[in-house]
Order: C-alpha cells, then structure tokens, then sequence
C-alpha cells in the first residue's frame, strides 16, 4: 500500500483506475493494487437482489406515472452525498430503491407514492448499543421523543456486523438487518428498546451496529453506527 499525497492539480481521488485503487481513511489517503471481489452468493446478497428486480419492475408496471413523477421530484430536490464527500442527486428510481428494499427486507409494505417532504430524516446522535452474551439481544438507547417514535409504519431499522476481535477498529461490512423498531402512534417505543442478535455474539468481541430511520412517506435518513464490546 502506498501513501499518496495531491498536489494542485488533484486534491482528492476514490475509486479504481486500471490496477490501482484510491481510498482514503483516518491516516490519510493512500493507493492499493486493485483486487476483484469474490462473490460468495449468499442468502443475504439473494435477498437484496430479488428486491431490487422486483421493484425495478414494480417500477415501471405498478408505479403510476403520477407517483414516478412525485419520485423524480423529491430526487431533484435531495441532495446526498458522495465518496468525496461532494452533493449529488440521484433519480427518481435510485430513491425508490433506496427506500423500499429495507422495507421489504423487514417484511413490511412498500410505498409507492413519493415523498412531498423534500429533506431526508436526521440522523440520531444520540443512538448508542449494548449486546449481552447471555441474552443476544442488541439494546438500542435511541432519542424517543423523535417524530418518527409516534408515526405509524415508521421505523428504526437495525443492522448487526459481523463480530470483531476486540482489537478491531474499523469495520465496513457486511450488515445483516433484524427486525425493525416501530414507530407507533398509540404506543410508542422507548430507548432501551431491543432487537434480536442476527448473528452469535461472544463475550469481549467488538460489535458494530447501523441504524437508519424511515418515517411512513418512505423517506429514509443517512445511516448511523455505534458500537460496542460484547459482555457476558
């Protein structure tokens, strides 16, 4: 792995150029040779799959043109950010997508109509895990007087990570999503809330956790992490 550092001709470079990869982390930037991923097929990747070439035709056979329309929209109007950290719009489609898989991925109904609400939801800075070996529930301490506590088919969505020697302290993936926190009009969840492990946790390990919050329009925040070492 080599160190790079930019001069004024390029102040900051991602991605995969011939044989070499450019990233960058908390040392700075750096370039690696290029290495072509395996794809192991698993039940996890199956799942992502099959939803996106299902509502890819839901897209164009179900989705009105009034509602694609609405999606085009609210596409036009969000910005997201990219690897560099740079805002850019996506298509209408690449919201829909965005919004729906973990939806479907949690089993629950997928939105059609877009979003008139033309900001995503907020990240949680206060969300916080803890994992217990004994139990293998994942306690989420969450701000519950959030808007999305008290909506109807809105929802906390939780993804576990693999676990990690406690040593580790990076993680990129991959993620495996447990059931939802709902938000509930009548009775409303509250921090310390938990969702079941997907995958064994043992004592001392490192375990990374994403949240993203939906609220019932479809409209899905940015994720969010925290992590913790496993007890007993």
């Amino acid at each position: 792995m080599a160190l790079v550092k930019y001069g004024g001709g390029i102040i900051q470079m991602t991605g995969s150029i011939a044989g070499n990869t450019y990233a960058r982390n908390r040392y700075g930037n750096y370039a690696r040779a290029r290495t072509k991923p395996t794809n192991p097929n698993t039940n996890l990747q199956q799942v992502v799959r099959g939803a996106m070439a299902t509502l890819t035709a839901r897209w164009s056979q179900v989705v009105t043109a009034v509602q694609r329309t609405a999606w085009n929209l609210y596409a036009q109007n969000v910005a997201m950010k990219n690897r560099l950290g740079e805002s850019v719009y996506l298509s209408g489609i690449n919201h829909y997508l965005r919004s729906n898989i973990p939806l479907m991925q949690a089993g629950k109904t997928i939105v059609d109509a877009g979003p008139v609400i033309f900001e995503l939801p907020e990240k949680d800075a206060s969300f916080s895990i803890s994992i217990s070996e004994a139990t293998q529930l994942i306690v989420c301490a969450f701000d519950d007087t959030a808007a999305w506590c008290d909506e109807d088919e809105a929802f906390l969505h939780i993804a576990q990570g693999v676990p990690q020697n406690p040593q580790r302290n990076f993680f990129g993936g991959p993620y495996k999503m447990s059931v939802p926190i709902e938000g509930d009009s009548v009775a409303p969840p509250s921090t310390g809330d938990d969702v079941a492990c997907t995958m064994l946790c043992t004592e001392t390990q490192k375990v990374w956790v994403q949240a993203r919050i939906q609220r019932a329009d479809g409209r899905l925040s940015e994720p969010f992490r925290s992590n913790c070492f496993c007890a007993a």
